[in-house]
Parts: structure tokens; sequence; C-alpha cells
């Protein structure tokens, strides 16, 4: 009798739980995921991470469930790119216009640090609080860049490079010693952009006079008093103290239950039927490279494989259930070959089904190269893109060799034979085999802009020249067409074919266990588009020795530095 009034007990508390009010709970200590993991170390690496698809997805249902009377947000000190944070907020916002309680609890908006932007994301919801021991780092927007070329002299090493054109600044890490005009310009301008947008943001979203915020910004950072003073913020509280006032609103029944847990709850009470319409959700994360999709096991971020991008527009391409296509791109950029790759399968699927692009925190350089063919690109005001050009070159290391004994001889066949070696410049004639490289890519990536965004060669040249645009002002110039999220990027797919609001989202490419066992059948299989681990002799420092021009390197690459969280 005891294990059945057990087990009648446990079936009880269930059916309360599936019938209770629930208080959503979004956890961002540690960050979000861009997408799904596209390879086994990846999958491991943020297997306790939400993703921004599911947080989006939940928060979207969350609305017309009565069920959901409340959403409590921790925001942590793991920065979150700011064309995410936009992501996060709109989703908050319109939550909240359901009537729905929101809110937003930190302990520190950045100790002894900025916290500009973690705390542009808080002002998106109701209510505001703080830690009494924590801060409000609103401070403003800061991009710094370091420039090596002294310490390169001093070392032996010189740096010889190209570029097209003078927004193009990737190199001047190497070759300058300050700013450049132009790229103080374009740096700057990026700098006023993001700055009217979290001040417009956090304006509206604390009811103060613009002129204020930004009054308050030269002002920061500010203690928890001072910022409770200030109306940053609405009280100051512990977790606890947050936590049992949200409940409370939910009601004596109501549990908390995580955003990415009651996304995929309602996703397999709600599975779509395998033959069902539907969107194919194609992610398109980190360096460009030729190959497969992947990271190295040494650490450094994930790639963005041609062949696997390429794999998985060709399966949905081929799937006739697929009415629409959107890729979402998040990258600085890479090989140029590889960008190419890519453009061109973008351009062959549009021919049969539209392609949406939605645009995340970066799709520059080689990021902009594979979302220029699409049908309609979307990107957040804070996104970076642009970056419409190229560069190359090499160090040149024989000054730093001499120094600590090193010589170096070359038996070489072939008068250009040795252009790439680092132990001597390049001859003039080797200049001219550079000079020709450089203008014959940036004319194919200038002409595929113009035809694309419907622009004169011209026009396309005047916005190019490498030059970086947030969104918003790639926006106001045609380099994008909309601005908006990843469900945004949905609902124009649905709306492009005639879907139902609900139609599935399907990620491509789809596999099942055994098709990820067996391998592929030829490059047309659509197991052909897998990932894998790539054990790349760089490991974490790929991105610098990128940068510097080594083996693996890509022309099309967006600076590091060029980062706002």
């Amino acid at each position: 009798m005891d294990a059945g009034k057990a087990i009648f007990e446990t079936v009880d508390k269930l059916r309360q739980r599936r019938t209770a009010p629930l208080v959503l709970e979004l956890d961002l200590t540690e960050g979000l995921a861009e997408g799904p993991p596209t390879d086994p170390l990846a999958a491991l690496l943020t297997m306790r991470k939400t993703r921004l698809s599911d947080a989006l997805s939940g928060l979207k249902r969350a609305r017309q469930d009565p069920r959901v009377k409340a959403l409590v947000v921790k925001i942590g000190a793991n920065p979150l790119g700011l064309a995410m944070v936009q992501e996060l907020r709109q989703a908050v916002i319109h939550f909240r216009s359901s009537g729905k309680l929101t809110v937003a609890f930190a302990e520190t908006f950045g100790e002894f640090g900025g916290g500009t932007v973690p705390y542009y994301l808080a002002t998106a919801f109701e209510r505001v609080y703080l830690q009494p021991s924590g801060d409000v780092g609103l401070t403003g927007v800061a991009l710094e860049q370091r420039f090596l070329k002294g310490t390169l002299a001093k070392l032996g090493v010189g740096y010889e490079a190209g570029q097209r054109h003078e927004y193009k600044t990737a190199v001047n890490t190497f070759t300058q010693d300050h700013m450049t005009d132009p790229h103080r310009e374009s740096v700057s301008r990026i700098v006023e952009s993001v700055t009217d947008t979290l001040v417009a943001g956090i304006a509206d979203g604390r009811r103060l006079d613009p002129g204020k915020v930004r009054e308050l910004i030269d002002r920061g950072p500010f203690t928890a008093e001072e910022a409770r003073e200030a109306g940053l913020v609405d009280g100051l509280a512990y977790r606890d103290e947050v936590y049992d006032e949200v409940k409370k609103a939910g009601g004596d029944e109501a549990h908390l239950l995580y955003v990415s847990r009651y996304a995929r709850g309602a996703a397999v009470k709600k599975l779509p039927q395998p033959m069902a319409d539907g969107i194919a959700l194609i992610h398109g994360s980190g360096m460009i490279r030729t190959g497969r999709s992947g990271r190295s096991p040494l650490g450094g971020g994930g790639a963005m494989g041609s062949d696997t991008i390429s794999a998985a527009f060709r399966a949905a391409r081929r799937d006739e259930h697929v009415k629409a296509v959107v890729f979402r791109v998040d990258s600085p950029g890479g090989s140029y070959v590889a960008s190419d790759t890519v453009w061109r399968e973008v351009t062959l699927t549009r021919k049969v089904k539209p392609v949406i692009v939605s645009m995340g925190d970066v799709a520059a350089s080689g990021g902009y190269f594979v979302s220029m063919a699409a049908d309609v690109i979307m990107a957040q005001p804070g996104t970076l893109t642009g970056s419409i050009g190229v560069y190359g070159g090499k160090p040149v290391v024989s000054e730093m060799l001499e120094k600590i004994g090193i010589s170096s001889e070359m038996v070489a066949e072939g008068a250009n034979a040795g252009m790439f070696s680092t132990s001597r410049g390049f001859s003039p004639e080797q200049w001219e085999r550079v000079n020709a490289w450089l203008d014959r890519i940036y004319d194919d990536f200038v002409g595929k802009v113009a035809a694309s965004r419907d622009l004169t060669r011209e026009r396309a040249h005047e916005l190019a020249r490498g030059r970086v645009w947030t969104g918003a002002d790639a926006h106001a110039r045609g380099l994008v067409d909309e601005l908006g999220g990843l469900e945004d990027a949905l609902a124009v797919a649905r709306r492009r074919t005639h879907l139902a609001d609900d139609a599935p989202v399907r990620t491509y490419p789809r596999l099942n266990p055994l098709e990820r066992l067996r391998g592929p059948d030829s490059s047309e299989d659509k197991s052909a588009a897998l990932a894998r681990i790539r054990l790349d002799a760089w490991g974490p420092l790929a991105r610098l020795s990128a940068e510097l021009g080594l083996p693996g390197a890509g022309p099309l690459l967006l600076p590091v530095w060029y980062t706002i969280r």
C-alpha cells in the first residue's frame, strides 16, 4: 500500500506541475550559445548553455500561454554581443507587452569595469534590481586598438601588406603606430552610432530624457545607492528577495522553469510531421575557411567550413518540404575562396526558394560576402557588417633571425617560388602580383555587391573600401534590407512562402544517428555537411596567426577588437 501511495503522490505532483502557473527564468551568467553545436567538442562545451533560438522561441510562445505569469532574468558578468542583446531586448519587450511581469536582476553591472551593454539589456524589463554591493558601470562605448609596429621593429620584424582600400584597417595593427584618418573616421562613426542606439534604448526603458541619459553616462560608474537615487534601478535586493517577489506575482502554486526547458518541452508536445512544409535554418558561425566546419581541440572558436555550409544548402534546396531558407550568419570573415563557394550556393538556392539572411553580432568582410546574395538581409542596429575589402601580406623576420643567430638559405626554381617566404620581402615584380591579386578580389567583391544590392558599381565602391558599418548605418545605405533579429527573419520567410505563423523550423543539415555514423556516399550526400574537430596547429592563436598572414589565413577578415560588449 505504501508503494502504491507513493506512486499516486508522484503522479499527482507531476499532474500539478503540468497545470501549475509558471515563472520563467533565464540565467545569462554563462552567456548564450549562438546556434546548435557544430561538432562533438562544441556539443560538450555548450552542453549547459542556453541557445539563443530556444530563448527567443520560448519567450514568443510564452506571450500567449496563460500559465506563464512572469519572467525573471539574471544578468551575469559574461558579456554578450550587442546584436544578441538587442535580440533579447526585443523578445523581452514583446513578452512584456502581453501584460506579464518582467524582472531583471544582477549582482553587478560591471565590477570595477564597464557594464553599459548588460545594463542596456536590463532596461527592457519592467523592474530592475541590483545587489546592494553591486555597481552600475554605465560608462559609454569605447573601442581601443593597440599597434604593434614599434614592438615588431624592436624585434627586427617588418610587415609588408597591401589593402583595398583605406578603411580596410585590419593590417594597421602591424603597419601603423597610430590610427590613420580613415581609420579614426570609421571607428568614430561606429562608436557614435552604437551610443545613439544605447541612449535611445535606456531612455525609453527607464522613462528618462535622452539628454539625461547622456549626462548619467558621463557621471558613471555608479555605486548601488547612487544608481537607485538616479533612477537607474528600481531597488537594491539580493537574489532570494527578488525571486520571492517574482514568485508572489505568479501565485502560491507557481514554480520556476528555465525558458530553454519550456521551449523544448513545447517543441516536444508539438512535434512537426516529418513531411510538413517548413523553413530550413542554417547556422554559419566563426571564421570562414575551406573544408568542413569545426574547431580545434587546442582551443579557439569554431569555424564556418564552406563544404559544411554548401552541403547544408544543397540538402535544403533539394528538400521539397523546405519552402525557404534562413541563413544565420555570425562571422568576421576569412577565406575569400571559401566565402565565394558559399555565395554560389546561396545564389543557386535563391533561384528555387527564398533565402533570408539573419545577421548576428558580426557579419563583416567574408561574413558580408556570404550574405549579400540573399533575397532579404536582416541585421540588428548593433550588428557590425560591411568591411567590403581585402588585405594580404606577410611578416618579414630576416632581421630578427639574424639577431638570434639563425641563418636561412633558399634554393628555388621559378622567379616567384619563394614569394611567400617570411625570410625576405617582396620584390617589385612580386608586389605587382600581390596588387593584381588584391585588385581581382576587390573588384569581384564590389561587383557582386553592386549586382546583389541593385547598386551602381560606383555606389558600391563608395560604400565599400573596407569600411565597417553598424547595422543601423548599413540599413540606411542599402547594404541591409531590414532591422530585426532571427525571429523576424523566420517571420519574413513564412510570409514570403505563405506558410502559417507556426510552420516548423528545421535546422540543416538534419541527420539521423545512422547517417552520422556511416559517412557520406558523395559530396552530394547531406551527411557531407557534418562538422568535425580539426587539429589546427595554432589552436587558440588561430585568429592571431590569420591576422599575421601566416598559413591558413584568409584575406577577408574583420579584426577581433571590433567587439562591443
